[in-house]
């Protein structure tokens, strides 16, 4: 099985072209850290079957992200504002400005950031 972060990710993205069943199995392996034979206990099916469907599952969403690339333009954006933000830091500007600019451009809350 492919990396579960990178999978949740794109599960994130793409779970809305997927069948129920197969996202009632992958939020059970995946986010409810059940067990194949837990999974395949609740579905009334094989733990072979759940490992299949799960395995095409994760294929599909592969799959989905090598066309429409969601995750690597979420990666892209994010890696761009934090350039972004990181840019506002070093203007020499009052701090309310820079606040206010990181507030509006990089979606970043003053408490937090």
């Amino acid at each position: 099985m492919k990396d579960r972060v990178y999978l949740s990710w794109l599960y994130d993205f793409y779970s809305g072209l997927l069948t129920k069943k197969q996202c009632g199995y992958f939020e059970d392996y995946y986010f409810s850290d059940l067990s194949l034979n837990e999974v395949a206990e609740k579905f009334c099916i094989t733990k072979q079957g759940v490992r299949e469907s799960l395995i095409k599952t994760e294929n599909i969403l592969i799959n989905y992200e090598s066309v429409l690339n969601l995750y690597e333009k979420h990666l892209s954006r994010k890696n761009k504002i934090e350039v972004l933000c990181s840019d506002i830091d070093k203007l020499g500007l009052g701090i309310e400005i820079k606040n206010s600019l990181k507030e509006k451009v990089c979606g970043i809350d003053n408490n937090n950031g």
